[in-house]
């Protein structure tokens, strides 16, 4: 055995109505944000040129899962105060694997650098995710 991780299968979430169809469709954020559905709409090649990144970033077969990768967008996001954010990426490492804990203890590391506007905006958005009934494993 060569010590690497089998990868995991990507989940996108599924489009909200509204979102582009035809070229610009696989640019719909698996994250739902709005911003990027209209963005998608606005200038498709943008988003188009843009789409190898985030694959390379958050994509499949990386040494390192799809959870742990977006428990690290979440610290930073927290840190940035985007709760909106911080959901989104909660919900796709919950998709992966992720429980509640594991989520809770990513904020709480986040929270040492990040100070104390970090962990309120990932505990808030942990209640949200919570009160939407979206931990099923824990």
């Amino acid at each position: 055995m060569n010590g690497r991780r089998p990868a995991a299968k990507t989940v996108s979430a599924a489009k909200p109505a509204g979102a582009p169809k035809g070229p610009s469709a696989r640019a719909a954020s698996p994250y739902r944000y709005a911003f990027m559905d209209w963005l998608a709409k606005e200038d498709p090649e943008y988003i188009k040129a843009r789409q190898p990144l985030s694959d390379l970033s958050f994509g499949d077969g990386k040494e390192l899962p799809i959870k742990y990768r977006e428990m690290v967008a979440i610290g930073i996001i927290a840190f940035r105060g985007r709760q909106d954010g911080v959901v989104a990426h909660m919900r796709r490492a919950i998709q992966h694997g992720a429980t509640k804990r594991e989520l809770l203890e990513a904020i709480q590391s986040a929270a040492v650098p990040g100070g104390g506007p970090t962990l309120s905006t990932g505990v808030q958005a942990l209640m949200e995710i919570e009160a939407a009934g979206g931990f099923k494993n824990g």
